[in-house]
């Protein structure tokens, strides 16, 4: 799901290139994650369920350990982009381990009301489950040197998101054209424009 999405009402994205960044991304430029509504809508929005699955039963435990182990991965990132990884990383890359060891929900197929094969879940998702998924993505991501390599942090004033560059040159310089992207180019023209007059 992109920018410009169902989601809109809690500034939700889902543009830095994987589901473990898009999580990281929820820190920015606040906490977005403060409530079960936003987290139910971050679960959708990534992809975690298909969307309409019930998750009700979700409780102030689950927006607590996404919390927990977004800070968690946010370590790990953040330690594959600079070269000496700081104390607590070792202590962050076994927390990640253990939590990608939870499955994943069961997805099965159904007839939907037009007739056609739809996702859906076995059982309603738990919240173990959805960490490892998110959890496993992030390790995945760590230890594929090919997309490591396209971690960048974005270059945008004041803007920490950490996306996956794969622009044909590898030269992406924003977490988003439309985001940060928009706003360079508007700063651009605005210093421009202070020039001339003066």
């Amino acid at each position: 799901m992109a920018l410009g999405t169902a989601t809109d009402a809690y500034e939700l994205r889902f543009d830095a290139g994987r589901i473990c960044l898009d999580l990281l991304a929820t820190t920015h430029p606040e906490e977005h994650l403060d409530s079960l509504d936003v987290l139910r809508a971050w679960i959708v929005g990534a992809g975690l369920v298909p969307p309409g699955t019930p998750l009700a039963h979700a409780d102030a435990s689950w927006v607590v350990g996404f919390r927990e182990v977004r800070g968690r991965i946010g370590q790990l990132v953040r330690g594959g982009l600079n070269p000496a990884p700081w104390p607590s990383y070792d202590l962050a890359l076994a927390r990640v381990n253990d939590v990608a060891r939870a499955a994943p929900p069961a997805p099965r197929a159904v007839l939907g009301e037009d007739g056609t094969l739809v996702r859906e879940l076995d059982h309603p998702p738990e919240c173990a489950g959805l960490l490892g998924a998110v959890a496993r993505d992030a390790l995945e991501l760590l230890t594929d040197p090919v997309a490591r390599v396209a971690l960048r942090e974005c270059e945008g004033d004041n803007c920490t998101i950490v996306y996956l560059d794969t622009s044909r040159g590898r030269r992406r310089r924003w977490c988003s054209s439309e985001v940060c992207g928009n706003r360079e180019r508007v700063a651009r023209h605005r210093r421009r424009a202070a020039l001339t007059r003066a």
